[in-house]
This record gives structure tokens, sequence and C-alpha cells, in this order.
């Protein structure tokens, strides 16, 4: 019977009052003010408020599927702006939306159990494919409007994403609805100005907010756990100053996203995905190509101004120092400010875009006339690019131009690098090649963003040559095949416990006790464990591995007997009742049951995190988490999410920090730290890599250039291992050039463990090997992954795990795919990591 570690009381903790007053500060630093003409913030006599929107009283938190939470509250933006003092005017239409919804819910409920009804926990695949979204919200009418101050409105539009499920470019998605539009339009017409609050996770369309001369102000509010409301209302009246910064590019059109007409089901193809665009990915494509954003990349204005200057650019060994000094120049509000520094790469043998992020840096709150001078710091290694042809990461001939400046549209030239020869950084090997033939996009210098003052910065920059650098060329040793171990626990272990040690707990037993995503034993509501099989015999325990990025995801509550047996379908579960949906049977509850609760804490989405640009606090919210895991005794939390906003409709993209893989690699490392530094929690970067959609994610085949793979889609994960040492990496469900992820000995050993010297523990996403599946089969065209497989390649853990897997394991073994020696290796890693969590 495992110790259990909930708390028996269901009063609030000083645990989760202190970790939400903490998430608070953090989420108001991700906020982001995209247009601002006087309105905000609001004045203190203004205490009645006209507001309309799906937000007001729905407010989203953030996404659906693992990357909820199950908080024990969530405060509304209604009734953050309430507890702020503020009267709502608009009750009777937001009960009307409220009344919408719940019939909206009960019509979707009546699907959702006809599925269940007709294929059991197989039905859970349409909620999955087809997700529950609020209907659209009701018209305002002059009755709902009569007797409210004409001078401001705000309406707030909220939207949602999820799990298994892409966005699509209609209204009500990607694009804003009629009735939003009509709505938008009567408070245009009936008020002097107009407030807009997105409480969204990703892009949306914002060409008629932008067209709109009522509309002065427009806020991204983003989406920021259980303390939403209160955050909101902080940054409307004017306690906190908005400092955050856009970290995906905001498009005139979707159209002028390069992958728009061929991502995901659009063209018809849900098997293959071609990245064409190459390394143009983000701003890359929007500098390269001359095509103006709606709202460029690093784009967030603030309630006050600041100037700033670049005083000094030096170069100490192979590193370069930028010092600029900050000014806060208004004179009423505080308020942060955030310098990036880009670079521009010579145009050579690689394919380069315009320029590349390469550092940035975050004020203090500078009160009003006051200066701070950032240092940021930039390795010349990292502005290194991947040569194909000579398997190579190489610093090529020519000048290296320095920007600095406060998103990627306002940046000035401060410095010119000069290197005179081709430095070679790292010598490799090709490991990612091609299975088919595609074209990829190629700069064309001529359509490069340029702006007036080009010309003049460039020719009185600093110049400083680099060209007698000696930098170390790193000559990447592969792996051979390994030999048995012969001494040692894994030594006596036999083959069937070594498969069986390689196996996540669940072994098949869904729909009897359990469901998948949460299937552990020891921690209810965690997505699963590691086997107990081996406890008794070599005292090797089971882990427990937790959800996330936005907190861990647990039951809120659940029952034992009076001898600490857990009694499954009773409590609050981490999958909202579902259970019982099933079928699951209800017991009893036996007159000596006692009642535990697991309330964590939901911190803001890791988008929202990101466009804080504030490694500190991304490193405090991964701190909160890391004592909640203490708390409830969960050894792996399953984040943070890194992959590139390749395109807005993916449907995790909330879960992950960025277009652009150096603020998406130093994000994940903050976040790492901070759970990290509690003895014996570790985290699982995910998802390695190129999960970049949802829809027919375990069966959908990458094809990109291994240029493109290295230096956008797997450089972000380098960083976050090589700074932050995360414990564990979690396989992605889909195929990288035509092998699944979790099957890939190249990405997997040569990549991640050869050449970045990651030592910790791999495992697959949950279902991978088809066990237990949770994901829409679209097009079945290439299958699952292999669990035998896994085990050559170097994915340790195969989760949540199911008999079949061990024994395809076993006959893998027995027919010489794979050795007892690779076998070896991938259980020695697992013990080692509970050793290390002990």
């Amino acid at each position: 019977m495992p110790k259990i570690y909930a708390s028996r009381s269901n009063e609030i903790s000083s645990r989760e009052k202190r970790n939400m007053d903490r998430a608070k500060k953090i989420a108001a630093k991700g906020m982001v003010l995209l247009k601002n003409e006087g309105l905000l913030p609001l004045t203190k006599d203004k205490k009645t408020l006209a507001i309309f929107g799906s937000g007001v009283r729905r407010t989203v938190k953030g996404g659906t599927g693992s990357g909820d939470v199950n908080s024990r509250t969530v405060c509304t933006i209604e009734q953050g702006l309430q507890e702020a003092g503020f009267e709502i005017g608009t009750s009777e239409w937001l009960d009307l939306y409220d009344q919408l919804c719940a019939q909206a819910l009960n019509e979707y409920m009546e699907a959702f159990m006809k599925a269940i009804k007709e294929k059991g926990q197989g039905g859970v695949l349409y909620a999955l494919e087809n997700p529950y979204r609020d209907p659209d919200v009701p018209s305002i009418t002059d009755e709902d409007i009569k007797g409210l101050d004409k001078k401001l409105a705000i309406y707030v539009i909220a939207r949602t994403s999820g799990e298994g499920s892409d966005r699509r470019v209609k209204p009500g998605d990607y694009e804003l609805s009629e009735v939003e539009i009509k709505n938008l339009d009567k408070l245009c017409d009936s008020f002097e100005k107009v407030i807009v609050v997105l409480n969204v996770g990703g892009v949306i369309d914002t060409k008629y907010l932008r067209s709109k001369s009522e509309i002065g102000a427009i806020l991204l509010m983003s989406q920021l756990g259980n303390i939403s409301g209160n955050v909101l209302a902080d940054v409307l009246v004017g306690n906190v100053t908005p400092s955050g910064k856009l970290t995906a590019t905001w498009a005139e059109n979707y159209s002028d996203y390069p992958s728009a007409e061929t991502f995901g089901r659009i063209n018809g193809d849900v098997a293959d995905e071609y990245y064409t665009e190459g390394i143009f990915v983000g701003y890359r494509w929007f500098d390269s190509f001359g095509i103006k954003p709606a709202y460029p990349f690093g784009y967030g204005l603030s309630y006050t101004k600041f100037d700033s200057s670049v005083q000094d650019v030096s170069l100490k060994d192979e590193q370069l120092l930028i010092c600029v000094k900050v000014t806060n120049t208004g004179d009423k509000y505080a308020g942060q400010e955030i310098i990036q520094t880009y670079v521009s790469q010579p145009q050579g043998v690689c394919n380069k875009p315009y320029q590349i992020l390469a550092g940035f840096a975050k004020t203090k709150e500078l009160r009003p006339k006051e200066s701070e001078t950032l240092s940021i710091k930039v390795r010349i290694r990292d502005l290194a690019s991947y040569d194909v042809k000579n398997a190579c990461w190489v610093l090529e001939k020519g000048e290296y131009l320095l920007r600095v400046g406060t998103h990627s549209r306002n940046t000035a030239i401060c410095a010119v690098l000069e290197l005179d020869r081709n430095i070679v950084i790292e010598k490799c090997q090709n490991k990612l090649a091609l299975d088919c033939d595609i074209k990829e996009v190629v700069a064309d210098k001529s359509k490069f963003y340029s702006y007036e003052s080009q010309v003049k910065e460039y020719s009185s920059a600093k110049r400083i040559n680099i060209s007698n650098l000696e930098i170390k060329t790193d000559i990447v040793e592969y792996s051979n095949n390994p030999a048995e171990i012969k001494t040692g626990l894994v030594a006596q272990l036999s083959n069937e416990e070594l498969a069986t040690l390689c196996v996540g707990s669940a072994r098949g037993g869904f729909g009897q006790q359990s469901v998948i995503g949460a299937a552990s034993t020891a921690c209810p509501g965690a997505a699963g464990d590691t086997t107990s099989l081996l406890i008794e015999k070599y005292g090797i325990r089971n882990m427990v591995l937790a959800d996330g990025p936005a907190g861990l995801r647990l039951s809120k509550s659940f029952v034992t007997d009076s001898q600490g047996n857990i009694i499954p379908s009773l409590g609050e579960s981490a999958m909202g009742g579902i259970e019982q949906l099933l079928g699951m049977p209800v017991p009893q509850r036996p007159e000596d049951a006692i009642d535990y609760y697991q309330y964590c804490t939901a911190i803001p989405i890791a988008t929202a995190l990101a466009q804080s640009w504030d490694v500190d606090a991304i490193e405090e919210a991964g701190d909160i988490v890391g004592e909640e895991m203490e708390e409830f005794s969960v050894d792996v939390w399953l984040a943070p999410g890194m992959n590139i906003q390749r395109n807005p409709l993916c449907g995790r993209n909330f879960e992950y920090y960025s277009e652009d893989p150096f603020l998406s690699g130093m994000c994940a490392a903050a976040d790492v730290r901070g759970v990290q530094k509690h003895k014996g929690r570790g985290t699982c970067i995910k998802h390695f890599a190129m999960n970049n959609l949802e829809d027919n994610r375990s069966h959908n085949n990458s094809h990109a250039s291994e240029q493109t793979i290295r230096e956008i889609y797997l450089k972000g994960f380098e960083i976050a291992i090589k700074e932050a040492k995360p414990v564990s990496v979690m396989t992605s469900y889909n195929l990288l050039n035509g092998i699944h992820t979790a099957n890939s000995y190249d990405l997997l050993t040569s990549i991640l463990r050869d050449e970045w010297g990651f030592d910790g523990l791999v495992m697959t996403d949950w279902g991978t090997t088809g066990g237990g599946d949770m994901n829409p089969a679209m097009d079945n065209k290439y299958g699952f992954s292999d669990s035998a497989l896994c085990i050559k390649a170097g994915n340790d853990l195969i989760m949540p795990g199911s008999q079949e897997d061990v024994d395809l394991i076993l006959e893998g073994l027995n027919n010489g795919v794979i050795s007892r020696a690779e076998l070896q290796k991938c259980a020695l890693r697992i013990i080692n990591q509970i050793w290390l969590n002990n």
C-alpha cells in the first residue's frame, strides 16, 4: 500500500494562497498591450462597467487535454473586477450566455454518451477530435446597453484549444465570428470608446479590431491560470503596468504564414507534412520575404515610455557583451522594458534568414526618469549555421550585423562582426536525412526587410574583428553497440524483468480502474507510474509522472478506506468524471471512508510565461510546481512543452513558448531550473521532436531538411538540456523523415546523447506504441511506433505501458532485433533516475 501524501483537510492551505499570490505576480508580466490610445489604465471613478464577451464569466484559464490543471477555483474576469471594486452592468446579458452554454453542453454530452455507448473507451476519441467549445455569444441589443454609461465599453474575446485537435481558420476560432463582429459594431456605434481584451492562448485574426477607430485599446490578456481575473483587474486599473512582448508573429492575414495552405488537414493530407518553408519560420519568414505583420515578434506596449541606447559592445574570449542603458522617460507610471538582440548572418553556403534572435534582457521596474544599464551576452558559437553538405556547424566568413532594439521590426545596427574565414564549431554526422524530395524555400536578399536609417547605422557601427578567435572545433564521437553488463543490479534482472521495468505500470488495465492520462495508482490523477512489480524483490520503486505544463494535473480529491486503499471512482478525478461516463462502476462509500485533497496551482500557460521575457519569473513558476510536486510526491513533471509554434493553428501552441528556438530554449531552461531545485523532483521536456500539429499526430510524417530540423526544431531542446539538465525527455508521436521519433536511434542516441551529452531518461508519449491510443487516426498510413525498436533507439520507457509492449520487447529480444545489452542500458537509466529521486 503506497504512502498517501495528499491532505485530509478541504480548507484552503497556506501553500495554495502563497502560490496563487506568486502566480499572480508572474502572470501580470506576460500580458501584452497591443494598442492603447489613452484608455488604459481605467480611471478610478469608473465603477460600473459595460462589459460583454465570451470570456467575462467563462474565462479560459488554459487549454484542454493534458495541459489542463484541476485547481480548486478559477477567478473569472467578472469576479476579478468585482473584487477590485467594480460593478458589472451587464449581468442579464451574461446570464443569457450562461443559459446558451448550458444547453450546448447538454447537447454535446448527448453526442459524447452516444459515442461512449457505441465504442466504450474508444469513444473518448470523439472528445479529442470534436472537443466541446462554448457556443457563440448572444447579440447585444438596445435593451442590453440601456442605462449604461456610453463613454466606454469592454469586450472580452475568449478562445480555447487543446490536445488532439488543431484549430480552424473559421469564424469563432482563428477568425472573429459574425456575432462578435456584430456586437463590436454595436458597441462602437453606441459607446465613445471600446477596449478589447483577448483571453486567447494563441494568434487570432485582428484585422477587424485594428480597422475600428473606436477600439482604442487591445490587451492580450492570454490565459493566466486560476488567478486570471485578479491579474486582469490589476492591469486594467494600473496597479501593474503591462510589460509583456509577443513571442510569435501575428500576421495581417492567415495566408501570410508560409505553411498556411499545407498545414494539417487544410490541403487534405493529414499523413504527411512537408516543411518546405525550411528555416523560415515566424519572424524569419516575415523579415526575409518582406511581408508586413500585424504585430511583429517581440512587440508590446506599456503605460509609460522608454528610451534605450547602446553604451558599449565588447568581445571577451568567445562572447559578446552588449551594454544598453534604458530610461523610463514617462512621468507617471513605473514599468519594465525588454531589450532584444538580433544578428544578421552573412549569406553563404548555408541558407540564412534576415536575422535571428541571439539575446535579450528585461529591466527591473523603473520609476519615472529612472535608468538601468542591462548587460546582454551573445556567444559567438551560437551564431553558427548547420552545413548539411559538410555535416558541421560552421561560422561562415563575412559580416555579422548586431542589431539591438525592442522588437524584430524596431532594431538598429550597433556593431559589425568581421570574419575572414570559415570556422567549424562542431564536426558531426548527418543523421536525419530526408525520406523524400522536397523543394525548400531559399533566401532572396533582395526581399529582406529594410528601413531608411539602416545604411547610416551600418557605416557608423563599431567594427569587431573575430577572425583571430581560437574557437575549438568539437568532434563528436558516436556510440557503438553496447556491451552486456555482467555486474550490478541490471545483470541480476531476467530479460522479462528488464522488459517489465522499461514499460509503464498500466498493463492494459484501462476501462477497469483508470483512464489513460490519469493512470497513477500512487498519486490519483497523475498521468501514470513506472512499474511497481519489482519493489519487493529488488527495491526498485515506482516513479509518479504527472502532466503539465501549466501546473500539476492531479485529482482534486479521492477516497480511501480506513486501511488507506484508494477506492476508484470516488472523489473528483483529474478527468472530470469521465470514468463514470465510461461505465466504470461507482462503489458504495464505506462508513469509515477517508477523503483526501490535492489542489494545485494553475500557473499561466507557457506562451504567457514566455511573453514575460523574464527568465527569473519563469524559474519561479517552475519553483511553484516543484514545491507542489514535493507535497504530493510526484517524481517527474511531464513538462515543459517546447515545440515550435510553426503555424498558429496548432491545437497545443498554448503549451509551447514561441516560434523562436532560442527564446523557447531559454524559457524551458528557466522552468527546469525552478522545478529541479527541489531535491528528487525532475522535469520531462517534450515533445521530441517536430510535434507541431495535433490532427493525426500519431500517424503524421514530418518531412524536413536536416538544417531545418537542427536549427529550428531541435535547437531549443539542445539549449534546455545544456543550460539546465532536465532529468528526462519525452518523444513525440509523429514520424520524422519516415521514422517514428520513439524508434529513431539517430535522434535519441546519436544527437540527444552523443552530440548533446544528455544522460537522463527518455520516455514515450502516452500510447505511442498503440496501447491505449488516445489519438484519432484520420489516416493510419504509417501505423504506430514499434515497442522493441523503442529500446534499440534508446527510448528507455514506454508509457503508459501494456503487457503487449512487454511481450513485443521480449519477442524482439528473441528474434535478434534488440540485444540484452541494449535492454539493460535502457533499464539502467530508469533505475538511475529512480535512485536519483530517492
